[in-house]
Order: C-alpha cells, then sequence, then structure tokens
C-alpha cells in the first residue's frame, strides 16, 4: 500500500515538472505592447531586455523591482548606455524587493497607483512560471499579466529548486496561508 501510494507521488511530481518545464513559455513576440513593463532583477539580460522593449515603445512605464537601495537612476543609466531623460520619464527604480514574493508586492502596489490594465513581466525563463504565481495572485482580475521570459541555459539542480519553490507557493496560496 506505502509502495503505491509513493509510486502514486512520485508520478504526479514527475508529471508536475514536465508541466513545469512547459509552463516556461517563449519570448513575446516583437510589436506585442501593454500598458507597462516589469522587470525582476536578479539575472542576465533582464534589465538590458526591458529597456529595449521601452526604446522601442512596447510600454508607456517601467518598473525594475529589485534594485539595490544605493542604487540612484543616473548610476543604472550609466551601466546600460541610456540616455537618462528615459529613466526621469518612464523607468521607476523599485527599492523595496528582496525576493520573488516582494517583488510582486512591489509591482502590484506599483501597477495599482499607475491604473495600469496589461503587464509585461521579464525574468528569466525559469524563474518565470513562480514569478507569474506571485504577482498574478496579488493583482486584479482585470490586469493582464502577460509573461516575456528571457531565455537561458539553467542546470538541472536550478529547474528542480525552482520547481519545489513553485510548488510550495502554489499549495501555501491554495491552503489559504499565502
Amino acid at each position: 500500500m506505502i509502495g503505491r501510494i509513493a509510486g502514486l507521488l512520485l508520478i504526479l511530481w514527475a508529471g508536475g515538472f514536465v508541466l513545469f518545464m512547459m509552463s516556461l513559455g517563449q519570448p513575446l513576440p516583437p510589436g506585442e505592447k501593454t500598458d507597462a513593463i516589469v522587470v525582476l532583477t536578479g539575472g542576465p539580460g533582464r534589465v538590458d531586455r526591458g529597456i529595449k522593449l521601452m526604446r522601442g515603445g512596447a510600454a508607456r512605464r517601467m518598473l525594475v523591482s529589485g534594485v539595490g537601495r544605493d542604487v540612484r537612476p543616473h548610476e543604472l543609466a550609466a551601466q546600460y548606455k541610456v540616455e537618462t531623460r528615459l529613466f526621469h520619464c518612464c523607468i521607476d527604480l523599485g527599492h523595496q524587493a528582496i525576493d520573488t514574493r516582494s517583488n510582486a508586492e512591489e509591482t502590484a502596489e506599483w501597477v495599482r497607483r499607475h491604473k495600469f490594465r496589461s503587464v509585461r513581466l521579464v525574468t528569466t525563463d525559469w524563474h518565470m512560471p513562480r514569478a507569474r504565481l506571485e504577482l498574478a495572485h496579488l493583482l486584479d482580475d482585470q490586469v493582464e499579466l502577460r509573461g516575456d521570459p528571457v531565455k537561458s541555459s539553467p542546470r538541472l539542480v536550478t529547474l528542480l529548486g525552482e520547481y519545489h519553490k513553485y510548488l510550495v507557493r502554489a499549495l501555501a496560496m491554495l491552503l489559504g496561508a499565502a
């Protein structure tokens, strides 16, 4: 009996991992527009992708969530070779977030404050399922959330770790402990 239950749990876990891998997604096609772009810091290519989208007119405003408290707009503008006027008019730096959950909290507040109805979420592909889960949980149902993952080549240990974090957060939300 215990062997069957363990076997069933293993099959469910493996099937869930396959679904998780399929949910990593593809980058949005060029020309897709949203009201806002949100970039979660922490991985290569994320901020670059957001800036490229802003320069291309993909959104009116962008939030870079999880920026170090001592980082200023002109420093980021210099690092990414962006004209400071783009930062002054259209790019906000979020200094409150320290992890994915607080990224979602910071972002949801920013989206409400600006009354955005569509948001493009930019993060690394392996991080997208959990980031989307966290943000969708906090956003109004009327806000369209579009994932735009930055492609990467994660190691299996990274994928498994992220899958387990996703499972824990999904279960916590399901049980109302979020």
